[in-house]
């Protein structure tokens, strides 16, 4: 009975310490993309330790562009519903933090409140553009962008909520050098981990990037477009962390696509196989705690 007496942030606290020790690990560990509270669920019965909520598959999910049009009010609903329906840690893809140092320490108690466990924020200019476009990248001023991470390491309750830094020198064209500049000044502004990114279909931006960089901080990859590399080899090269960044956004909109329109053209719903049935959704939404709470308070 204790327990509820406690504020929530002190009732999600292990969830913290949870992705601290994943982006910690001396191995490899993977977390999935999910983007709502059903995908997150689904994320963690399929045996995955930790979720990425990407800002590309909530802001799709929505049904607008990956370039801050969603706000991080509504990006915050959606995670509720995320934190309610799991107990693993979920990292939130924070964007540039919606604006200044002072609107990403504001998100990250925000976040904090509600249960999640940590936040990404990428060193890009407000609002963003998604790293994997064809448009032109331009990147934050490496000491604003700094100071913000020192704002939020400053303003965080928990000690445990973990902070991690995306670079986006490679998305950006400007090379290995200025990579290890901004990720190191970074680290030391007191980030937990650095995320390296890189749109390349090999690995060879990335694995330049960690030879220099010899562990000084935990590395977060994401393997979108170099998916073809194997897994090994990220831990040869001594990964903390991989992101399974949009896979089951592009799953499930093939899956809609591919239902919609065969009930279109078809006009019946006659070999239409491949759906769950009605009572797996209703399973995941735990209708089953609800008939029993009725029986009990009814």
């Amino acid at each position: 009975m204790f327990k509820f007496l406690l504020r929530p942030s002190l009732l999600f606290s292990k969830r913290t310490t949870k992705l601290k020790n994943l982006i910690q690990s001396k191995d490899l560990e993977f977390i999935m993309e999910a983007h709502n509270g059903l995908s997150a669920l689904i994320v963690q019965e399929a045996g995955f330790k930790g979720i990425w909520a990407s800002g590309l598959s909530m802001s799709a999910g929505l049904g607008v562009r990956d370039c801050n049009e969603a706000s991080w009010t509504q990006l915050l609903e959606v995670l509720e519903f995320m934190a309610e329906r799991t107990t693993i840690p979920i990292l939130m893809d924070g964007d540039t933090g919606f604006g200044n140092y002072n609107n990403a320490r504001r998100l990250v108690r925000k976040l904090e409140e509600r249960g999640i466990a940590g936040v990404c924020f990428e060193d890009k200019i407000f609002p963003k553009r998604n790293s994997l476009g064809d448009g032109a990248q331009e990147l934050a001023n490496i000491q604003e962008f700094s100071n913000k991470i020192k704002a939020c390491k400053d303003f965080q309750r928990d000690k445990d909520f973990q902070i991690v830094a995306r670079c986006e020198s490679f998305i950006a064209g400007w090379g290995l050098e200025n990579a290890l500049e901004r990720c190191e000044a970074y680290r030391k502004a007191g980030v937990d981990a650095v995320l390296i990114h890189s749109k390349q279909s090999d690995f060879t931006e990335i694995e330049s990037f960690v030879k220099v960089w010899n562990n000084r901080l935990p590395v977060v990859i994401v393997p979108t477009n170099y998916y073809k590399t194997p897994t090994e080899e990220f831990r040869k090269h001594n990964i903390s962390l991989a992101i399974w960044a949009n896979h089951n956004l592009r799953a499930s909109l093939k899956a809609m696509q591919d239902t919609s329109k065969q009930i279109f053209e078809r006009q019946n719903l006659i070999g239409l196989d491949n759906i769950a049935s009605v009572k797996e959704v209703f399973r995941l939404q735990n209708e089953e705690g609800l008939e029993k709470d009725d029986k009990k308070y009814l």
